[in-house]
């Protein structure tokens, strides 16, 4: 199996956050998109394959499958999941089908399901260009750029939370097994 996958996420932890460098310092609480742009697994195609998850970093996780979503692709997915996403799947409170919406301008980006929502703008460097950072410790942070939350927030029986001028960034996550 392969694939390659945009993400896009806003946590609580300031900019940039220490858990991307593999040194978590504090609660971090976090909302992330994956959306797979191409891959495969077990011969099933993975391109098109939307969801967000929330997360209390260790503690728990609440996975949104895009209802858009086929039949196919949701067993796909079932079946991925624990393979290539097992931390996140071993703390899933919820792995639920719900409404995903996605835009997006030329410096800001915006997601949400039900239960999180997420706006960031990117975060300009000295002259105004995008900030990149290269060499994390992650297959998940390829092209990393970063970016600042703008609204942040989650609210559900198990968590309410909202932050703003937190980090953010978007990415490219390139895996294989």
């Amino acid at each position: 199996w392969s694939f390659t996958a945009n993400i896009s996420e806003c946590c609580s932890c300031d900019i940039p956050c220490s858990c991307n460098f593999g040194r978590p310092e504090r609660t971090c609480h976090g909302s992330r998109l994956i959306q797979i742009r191409e891959g495969q697994f077990e011969g099933d195609s993975l391109a098109g394959i939307n969801f967000v998850v929330t997360f209390y970093m260790g503690r728990w996780t609440r996975i949104y499958i895009d209802d858009a979503l086929g039949g196919t692709e949701i067993v796909t997915l079932d079946r991925l999941m624990p393979v290539a996403f097992g931390g996140f799947a071993r703390l899933a409170q919820v792995q639920v089908r719900v409404p995903l919406t996605v835009s997006e301008t030329s410096d800001t980006f915006r997601f949400s399901v039900p239960e999180s929502t997420v706006e960031m703008k990117l975060f300009p460097g000295l002259d105004g260009s995008p900030i990149t950072i290269t060499g994390l410790p992650s297959r998940s942070y390829h092209d990393y750029v970063q970016y600042e939350s703008v609204v942040h927030t989650h609210r559900s029986g198990e968590a309410d939370w909202s932050y703003s001028g937190t980090n953010g960034f978007k990415s490219e996550m390139r895996v294989s097994g």
